[in-house]
């Protein structure tokens, strides 16, 4: 079984990839931004609140694919000033207190669009122990 959820951005034909992919029990979810309808950042200057945004984001893409935020076995936390690492580690630390997926925070020269300050991509698995 492989199902997607399509970006509606014109990035998504540009590119060629979905939001998120579901195959079989696990599902995976692209690097997501906190881009406005017009591809302008949301929050500019405020990684947080950025954070915030992509994690409601990836909580969505999840859901639509059968998965919640509980199933997340990964995340991989990329930001543009490590400076700011603390206000995104807080927003990701309110969603997964206690999932506590595997994670990994890194410093990036630039994203994809002007003022996004941070990108989030996670991994979910539905498999039972």
């Amino acid at each position: 079984m492989r199902k997607k959820v399509v970006i509606t951005s014109s990035w998504g034909d540009t590119i060629g990839y979905s939001r998120a992919v579901r195959a079989g029990d696990l599902v995976f979810v692209s690097g997501t931004t906190a881009s406005g309808p017009d591809g302008n950042a949301l929050h500019p200057g405020d990684a947080g609140k950025q954070a915030e945004v992509i994690l409601e984001r990836i909580g969505a893409a999840l859901s639509e694919l059968g998965a919640g935020l509980e199933d997340v076995v990964e995340t991989r936390v990329y930001v543009t000033d490590i400076a700011q690492w603390l206000d995104v580690a807080r927003a990701h630390g309110t969603v997964f207190n206690t999932i506590r997926p595997a994670t990994t925070i890194v410093q990036v020269a630039a994203l994809v669009g002007t003022g996004l300050l941070v990108e989030i991509s996670a991994t979910a698995s539905l498999a039972k122990d």
